[in-house]
């Protein structure tokens, strides 16, 4: 599948406080994503409420926010960052969910 040309900043929105069945794996994975996303030439924005996170390590990401996952906060990092694309997926429900 050819790189998209049109998409250079992507926003991933992480999955929060620890939820039992739900935030380890999201960690982890997300992780992952944006150390592959910034390997492939993307820069890459994250918002995280949750501080003690692998995911919010300053090397992650080329930005992070650690405010609350809400819509209202990340309609505000959204005017300020203007990313290409948005990658909520990552996020478990907690990133669906807004």
């Amino acid at each position: 599948m050819p790189k998209r040309t049109d998409i250079k900043k992507i926003l991933i929105i992480g999955s929060g406080p620890i939820i039992i069945g739900q935030a380890c794996e999201f960690d982890y994975s997300g992780t992952q994503a944006c150390k592959a996303l910034w390997e492939e030439g993307f820069k890459v924005v994250l918002v995280n409420s949750n501080p003690a996170t692998i995911m919010t390590d300053p090397e992650t990401a080329d930005r992070t926010y650690i405010e609350p996952i809400t819509p209202e906060m990340l309609e505000k990092i959204i005017r300020k960052e203007k990313p290409d694309a948005l990658l909520p997926t990552l996020g478990g429900q907690t990133g669906l969910n807004v």
